[in-house]
């Protein structure tokens, strides 16, 4: 049901406000009908019991074929039958509400019939009327209709017969509300669109903004406010909040970058003065230290830097490229497998997408053996999937351990974990790139599990 309803704040509110005018409408319909049913049956009770009560002559319009066209007829008059009994027709049936108003209104005349029948049927079956009509003139009235009140007098004993024809619901009156529909369509439909697409094209580009700024963080581009006054501040709000945001970012570059500075300073110093230690398991121990620090202090800050990259998007062979980092391990002696790749080229910051695989194998490594990288199409997506055969991740702690400074063990150690931001910037890059980092636990059939399956699903060109 949701695929067909439309998908704008302006399509949604016009749809709204039309099925709640149909619905009015129709309401209103059914009322109309209903009040023009009740007044057509009070007009037809009350001339039938005057035609009881004063017996006069009236008449009947007969319609009339011309070449084929109908065309007006003419007034027939036919008068109040007058009868020793009154016979229904076979399968004939009384209408006991109308004879229960027919007889209340003769009762307000002063005239208390003896008995009533009220009957309708086909001018067609009703001797009377068509005995009165000319030859020519009787296949035009087969589809008519009339009531026939008979009323039985106390004193005489005689029926009185009145007859009233049934005339169906006037058509000019379903016209004049499809007219009337129409009408309030165009003027409040019509008035409305105008008035929401002064609302909803200020908001549809400030959509677009915030979407282009979520990818860029630049403030070129920021739109001039319009439409009404609410949407104004709102997008006057919103570049502000822009500008603020970008001058934080600016300021955390600025930090980083002399944080980065100033320690990566005397780290240098540091690996140079230990070289005059003369103890050689001292100082591979210190040298260890210093390339721990080092390494958490590029972890750092390309994680800080990986929100605004400078780098732009390249397409890509992305199996050449997951091939490649496999074949650095392979190089360096790493027990990794490369399995099953589908050729798939897509726009790309390669440096990062490397950065994110290295961090992935090497937890691989790290945690488990033989890490097999494979890269298959699922759907719209491409995915890179490590598989390992290690321990796992326990259940409740699967979401936790993106976090950063989160690690599966508690120490810092390089030979055991490190410091716990591999998975953050794998996926931050993911992230960066439309993607996602998805863990989960390989089971075997018996529900034990078998090690982790890290993937990076980025998604492919439409």
């Amino acid at each position: 049901m949701r695929r067909f309803l439309p998908r704008s704040l302006l399509g949604q509110m016009l749809l709204a406000v039309a099925v709640a005018l149909l619905v009015a409408q129709t309401i209103s319909a059914v009322l109309q009908y209903r009040a023009s049913e009740q007044r057509r049956e009070g007009i037809a009770a009350n001339s039938l019991a005057f035609q009881l009560v004063t017996e006069p002559t009236f008449e009947f319009r007969t319609p009339s074929t011309r070449e084929g066209m109908h065309t007006l007829g003419r007034w027939q008059r036919l008068r109040v039958q007058k009868t020793p009994d009154m016979q229904l027709q076979p399968g004939e049936t009384r209408d006991r509400q109308r004879e229960e108003v027919l007889r209340t209104i003769l009762l307000d005349q002063g005239v208390d019939p003896a008995e009533l029948v009220v009957v309708s049927r086909r001018l067609a079956d009703d001797p009377f009327v068509m005995g009165q009509l000319l030859e020519n003139e009787r296949g035009d009235w087969i589809k008519g209709g009339v009531l026939v009140a008979g009323m039985k007098r106390q004193d005489t004993g005689e029926w009185t017969i009145a007859r009233w024809s049934l005339g169906g619901p006037d058509p000019t009156q379903l016209g004049a509300l499809i007219a009337q529909t129409l009408l309030l369509y165009v003027i409040l439909v019509g008035g409305l669109a105008f008035l929401l697409r002064r609302i909803t094209r200020p908001l549809a580009a400030l959509a677009d903004r915030v979407e282009q700024f979520a990818e860029t963080r630049q403030t070129a581009g920021q739109l001039e406010p319009s439409g009404p006054e609410d949407t104004r501040r709102l997008i006057t709000a919103h570049n502000a909040m822009e500008a603020r945001i970008v001058a934080l970012i600016d300021e955390k570059d600025v930090m980083l970058g002399a944080i980065g500075h100033d320690l990566k300073t005397p780290l240098a110093a540091l690996r140079v003065r230990i070289e005059s230690v003369e103890d050689d398991t001292e100082r591979g121990r210190m040298a260890r230290t210093i390339e721990d620090i080092t390494r958490s202090l590029d972890d750092i800050l390309s994680l800080a830097r990986v929100g605004r990259p400078t780098d732009p998007l390249e397409r890509t062979d992305l199996a050449a490229l997951v091939s490649s980092v496999v074949e650095e391990y392979e190089d360096m002696g790493e027990p990794v497998e490369l399995g099953e790749t589908v050729r798939m080229a897509l726009k790309l910051r390669a440096t990062w997408l490397r950065r994110a695989l290295r961090n992935l194998i090497g937890n691989a490594l790290r945690y488990g053996q033989t890490p097999h990288i494979s890269l298959v199409r699922e759907g719209h997506e491409a995915v890179i999937r490590i598989e390992d055969n290690g321990p796992g991740i326990p259940d409740g702690e699967i979401g936790r351990m993106v976090e950063p400074f989160t690690r599966g063990e508690a120490s810092r150690n390089r030979e055991t974990g490190g410091a716990g931001l591999g998975l953050t910037l794998a996926r931050a890059i993911a992230e960066q790139h439309g993607g996602r980092l998805v863990l989960a636990n390989r089971l075997d059939k018996a529900g034990t599990v078998t090690g982790l399956t890290a993937e990076i699903r980025l998604p492919l060109e439409s």
